[in-house]
């Protein structure tokens, strides 16, 4: 297949057309700079985005490359099916617990970032040791959706998919680096128009296509493949529960979702944001489902990609870009491929400020340089980001699945961070001891269970953990599991060490934190005034 040059044409100009907006926000934010910190501006916008930015840029930061692809891919696979297309539930849970329980504690004492009340309750060094999950997450979500464009060129545009990843994670570092959240939010709003109309201009062209069988059929029986709605075994619905639970509870814990949150204006506006936000993330899985059940009732035979299938060939990671390129008119696969472009710049943008900004703000302000200036503090998180880019473009070419390593990135979020939000915010009495205890447990826990995705066997055999293909599935819910013992964790050893430090069965000298020291030493002041007024009648 030669150069598609019409193909090539268009990403150019989209790509122009979203670097050009990103210099104007960034221009926008450096006039807000004379009215506000320079710091705050880059995060959270001055705290000023309307309800229409607001709205358009958390959607679209949710509904990325990884996102579109993923979901595909799965309605797709005949061993998944829809019933295993967690994607769009989840979001929607995410947002709904979201605006009900997170946004008015965050809002009310104007947090910068989710890191904000982790370091004030559990200390400077436990909560940047709580910044590990979160980095590693972005960095993951950052590679799985340069990943997925990787794959959208390669198919369509017939290039060598590595130049399109290094474009785009250029394109996005530079406008990102120069106007902060300004640049990302009013990029997502051109973005996101574009993912809207593109994705649906392509669905008719594949419904209708002669090689392909009416979805409505293929959906409950066999064909070409097994039926494309897929099936949850008896003894999968406690792993599918669990999956569903990490993505859609796990996902609050999330710097970009506290981005959007705390840029808002008003706590009310914050609060429609997420639900809205909620219901267009979902509705926004429809087109990739209906693309993935597509691609199950194909004959491939009858197109000129021909046989064996995309599932036999190892290709089914590349199934949307293989439906918009056999199954739709050139300038219909055109389209797709620049909602697929859109998608991951909306995300990719999105995972690199997040990252950068804590770094910056929690980690070097206020660890490392406590008497940084706000432009050392921006200089920082320009210089994180280029870097985090440049490790998230590197993982990208070697990724394999997009689902598993897009799914993968929420894993430690969901055990390891979430539990430690969830007692800084709504359990006062927990502490450093509990926090530093339930880190460690859950990180155990979590190693110890093995990732059937990356082919890690697991150490720690739950019930039902079962052989298959050679490989041990984890059929209990184990990742709740573990979010929920590293909860417990916290809160237990929290009221241990209070109880042992103040009825001062450990010497004060061991309180290494310094949680109780000031506490013990007031009371212990205290009672010898007590005593020598007691003395003195």
């Amino acid at each position: 297949m030669a150069l598609n040059v019409p193909g090539l044409i268009a990403v150019i100009v989209f790509y122009t057309l979203t670097l050009a907006t990103g210099l104007w926000a960034a221009w926008k934010a450096k006039k807000n700079e004379q009215k506000n910190r320079q710091t705050e501006i880059a995060i959270v916008g001055g705290r000023n985005l309307n309800v229409f930015v607001g709205l358009f840029t958390t959607t679209a930061t949710w509904v990325g490359g990884a996102y579109i692809n993923g979901t595909a891919e799965i309605v797709y696979l005949p061993s998944r099916g829809l019933a295993w297309v967690h994607a769009p539930l989840g979001f929607a849970i995410t947002f709904i617990i979201g605006g009900l329980f997170f946004v008015k504690p965050m809002r009310s004492k104007k947090y910068v970032t989710m890191m904000d009340p982790l370091q004030e309750k559990f200390g400077q060094t436990m909560g940047s040791i709580l910044f590990i999950p979160p980095l590693l997450g972005d960095v993951f979500w950052f590679a799985s959706i340069l990943a997925s464009l990787n794959a959208t060129v390669r198919v369509i545009l017939d290039v060598n998919g590595y130049l399109s990843i290094i474009i785009s994670a250029c394109t996005v570092i530079l406008y990102t680096l120069l106007g902060g959240l300004y640049s990302v939010a009013y990029t997502d709003v051109i973005q996101l128009i574009f993912i809207v109309f593109s994705l649906w201009i392509c669905v008719p062209f594949a419904l209708l296509n002669s090689a392909s069988e009416n979805i409505a059929y293929t959906a409950v029986r066999d064909l070409y493949q097994g039926p494309w709605l897929g099936e949850i075994q008896p003894s999968h619905i406690a792993r599918w529960l669990d999956d569903l639970a990490y993505l859609g509870i796990g996902g609050v814990a999330w710097q970009i979702y506290f981005q959007r949150i705390l840029a808002a204006s008003t706590s009310r506006q914050a609060i429609l944001t997420s639900y809205a936000a909620g219901f267009l993330s979902a509705v926004m899985g429809v087109p990739s489902i209906l693309i993935g059940a597509v691609a199950a009732s194909t004959d491939w035979n009858q197109t000129s990609y021909g046989l064996p299938t995309p599932n036999e060939r190892g290709e089914s990671n590349m199934i949307l870009p293989l439906v918009l390129q056999y199954l739709c008119p050139t300038f219909v696969s055109v389209a797709g491929l620049g909602a697929i472009a859109a998608a991951v710049m909306s995300s990719a943008d999105s995972s690199l400020l997040s990252s950068s900004s804590m770094f910056a703000y929690n980690i070097y302000k206020k660890l490392l340089r406590k008497k940084a200036s706000d432009r050392e503090v921006i200089c920082v998180m320009r210089l994180t980001m280029v870097l985090l880019g440049t490790a998230g473009m590197g993982l990208a070419f070697l990724s394999s699945s997009i689902y598993d390593l897009w799914f993968l990135s929420g894993e430690l979020v969901y055990a390891l961070l979430f539990p430690q939000l969830c007692c800084a915010l709504f359990i006062s009495s927990t502490n450093t001891y509990g926090s530093a205890a339930g880190f460690i447990v859950g990180l155990i826990l979590r190693l110890l269970g093995g990732e059937q995705s990356l082919k890690i066997p697991p150490l720690l055999h739950y019930p039902g953990c079962t052989l298959i293909d050679g490989i041990y599935v984890q059929l209990f819910p184990f990742k709740t599991f573990t979010m929920l013992v590293s909860l417990t964790t916290i809160v237990i050893v929290s009221y241990l060490a209070q109880v042992l430090f103040m009825k001062k069965v450990l010497p004060v000298h061991w309180d290494i934190s310094k949680v109780f020291r000031k506490e013990i030493l007031h009371h212990s002041q205290h009672e010898l005034q007590e005593q020598e007024a007691l003395q003195q009648n």
